[in-house]
C-alpha cells in the first residue's frame, strides 16, 4: 500500500498574485484623473457661472439705475417717472420682468406685467444699496410666471420728499437657469469624454510600458522549458536590463556552484576509491595486517573528507554576500585556542583592529588557525601576526622563527597530504585547505620568506569590508 503524498508532494510551486502591476497602474491613474477633473470641472463651473449670473446681475443693476435716475416726487408728493421705460415686457402682462416702488405713506406703483400681484417686502432690513437675492414667491401664482425670481432693491429718500422708497425690479431667473444648466451640461460632457481620452491613454501607455515584461516572461518560460541557456537581452529598455542581467548571473552562479558540486562529488569519490580498494583487497586475502590497513587507509579517507567538506561548507556560504567577520576578533579567539596547545610559544599581534574582511567567521577562524598553528608547530617558540588593510584586502602576515621552507618545496606544501616534517603530528591538509578557502572567496594565500623571524611568513589576502 502506497504512503499517501505529504502536502505539497508533487505539485507545483505557485506563487500568490498580489494582482495585476498593469491594473493597479490604470486604477491609479484612473483615480487621479478622476480627482483632477472633478477638482478642475467643479472650480471651472464656479468660475462660468459666477460670470454668468454677475452679467445677468449687472442688467438689473442697470435697470435699477435707469428707473432712480427717472423717479421724481411731484409737488403733491406723488412719485412719477419722467421718461418711459425702454423694456417693453414691462407692459407685457406675465413677461417675466417686472418693477415695483413702494412708499413709507403706502404709496406703491408697479409695472403693468405684474398686473394685480405684488413684490413681496421685507421689512426687517433696510438696503441702503444695491441688494440681490433670490425669491420663489411666485411659485404657486397661476397669474403669473411660476418660475424663480432674481431681485435686486434699494431704499432711497428722493429729493423734495420726506419718504423713503424701495425700489424693486425681479426678473425670472428661467433663463439664467437654462444658461447654468447648458453650461454644466457642456463641462460634464466635455470632462466626461477627456476622462475617457486620458483613461485610455493612461490603459495604452501602462500596456506598451509594460510589454517588455510580456517578453521576459515568454524569455524565462523558454528557459525553464529548456529551449534557452539564457535570458535573451536583445532590445530590452534600460530599466529592465539591469534585472535581465541580474537573472543571467544567477544562473552563470548556479551553473558554477552545481560544477563545483559535481568536481567535488567525482574528486572525492575518486580519493575514496584507492583506499577503499586497498581494504577490500586485504579483508579477501585474510591478511594478517589488515588492522594496521584499514587504520592507514582511514587515515587516509578521513584527510579527504575533511578537506572537500570544508570546501564544500565554503562554496555553500559564497553566495551571501554580507558576510563579514572582524578580524581581530578572529585573531584573539585563535591566538587563545593555540595558546593552549603550545604554552611555551610566545604570540605577539599588531595592526589594523578595525579590520572587516567579507568572510564567514568560521571559515576566517579555520583558515587563521591552520596557519597560526602551523607557525606555532614548526617555528621556533615565537610567532608574530601582521594585520593590515591593502589595495581593497585584509592582508594577514603569520611569521615565525623557524628554520624555514626552501623556495621549491613552498609551492609543494599547497598538495594535499604533502607534510615536509612527519615527525609531528598532522593530516598535511592544513595549508591545501586554506589555499581551497581563500580562493572560494577571492583571496589568495602565499608563503614567503620572514625577513624579521628568519622562518615561514604565510601572507593571507582576504577581500575587505568598506
Amino acid at each position: 500500500m502506497n504512503a499517501a503524498p505529504s502536502e505539497g508532494e508533487g505539485r507545483p510551486l505557485r506563487l500568490r498574485s498580489r494582482g495585476s502591476l498593469g491594473r493597479r497602474m490604470i486604477l491609479v491613474a484612473t483615480m487621479w484623473i478622476s480627482v483632477l477633473l472633478l477638482g478642475g470641472g467643479y472650480v471651472l463651473d464656479r468660475v462660468l457661472s459666477n460670470t454668468i449670473t454677475s452679467n445677468f446681475d449687472d442688467g438689473l443693476n442697470y435697470l435699477m439705475t435707469q428707473m432712480i435716475a427717472s423717479a421724481e416726487v411731484d409737488g403733491g408728493g406723488q412719485l412719477m417717472f419722467t421718461r418711459e421705460w425702454e423694456d417693453p415686457r414691462f407692459f407685457v402682462i406675465n413677461s417675466g420682468l417686472y418693477w415695483q416702488v413702494s412708499g413709507t405713506d403706502g404709496q406703491q406703483k408697479r409695472s403693468r406685467s405684474l398686473w394685480e400681484e405684488a413684490i413681496k417686502i421685507q421689512a426687517d432690513h433696510n438696503d441702503d444699496g444695491n441688494h440681490l437675492y433670490d425669491s420663489d414667491q411666485f411659485a404657486q401664482n397661476q397669474m403669473v410666471s411660476n418660475d424663480a425670481l432674481r431681485i435686486i432693491e434699494r431704499d432711497l429718500v428722493l429729493p423734495t420728499s420726506k419718504n423713503k422708497w424701495k425700489f424693486q425690479i425681479a426678473q425670472s431667473r428661467a433663463d439664467l437657469d437654462k444658461q447654468l444648466t447648458q453650461l454644466r451640461r457642456t463641462i460634464v460632457r466635455s470632462f466626461s469624454i477627456l476622462a475617457l481620452g486620458l483613461i485610455v491613454l493612461a490603459a495604452l501607455q501602462t500596456l506598451y510600458g509594460l510589454w517588455p515584461l510580456r517578453s521576459l516572461r515568454s524569455s524565462i518560460a523558454s528557459l525553464r522549458a529548456g529551449n534557452a541557456q539564457r535570458v535573451d537581452m536583445k532590445d530590452l529598455p534600460s530599466e529592465v536590463a539591469p534585472l535581465v542581467h541580474e537573472i543571467n548571473g544567477l544562473l552563470d552562479h548556479n551553473e558554477q556552484q552545481a560544477d563545483e558540486a559535481r568536481e567535488h562529488a567525482g574528486n572525492l569519490a575518486h580519493a575514496l576509491k584507492t583506499p577503499l580498494t586497498v581494504i577490500m583487497n586485504a579483508a579477501t586475502a585474510r591478511s594478517q595486517d589488515l588492522p594496521d590497513t584499514v587504520i592507514r587507509e582511514a587515515g587516509t579517507m578521513r584527510r579527504q573528507v575533511d578537506h572537500h567538506l570544508a570546501r564544500a561548507r565554503a562554496v555553500g556560504r559564497r553566495g551571501h554576500l554580507h558576510s563579514r567577520a572582524e578580524a581581530w576578533s578572529s585573531l584573539e579567539s585563535v591566538e587563545r585556542a593555540v595558546s593552549r596547545l603550545y604554552p611555551n610559544v610566545r604570540f605577539d599581534m599588531t595592526g589594523d583592529k578595525d579590520l572587516v574582511v567579507h568572510v564567514e567567521r568560521q571559515d576566517l577562524d579555520e583558515m587563521l588557525g591552520n596557519l597560526i598553528e602551523n607557525a606555532a608547530k614548526y617555528g621556533g617558540g615565537s610567532v608574530f601576526v601582521t594585520v593590515a588593510r591593502v589595495d581593497g584586502f585584509g592582508e594577514f602576515a603569520i611569521e615565525d622563527d623557524g628554520a624555514g621552507i626552501s623556495e621549491e618545496d613552498r609551492a609543494r606544501l599547497f598538495n594535499r597530504g604533502v607534510r615536509l616534517d612527519s615527525s609531528k603530528p598532522g593530516t598535511g591538509l592544513g595549508l591545501a585547505i586554506v589555499r581551497d578557502v581563500a580562493e572560494i572567496y577571492g583571496g589568495s594565500i602565499a608563503l614567503e620568506e620572514s625577513e624579521d623571524l628568519g622562518g615561514v611568513l604565510a601572507r593571507l589576502r582576504l577581500p575587505a569590508a568598506a
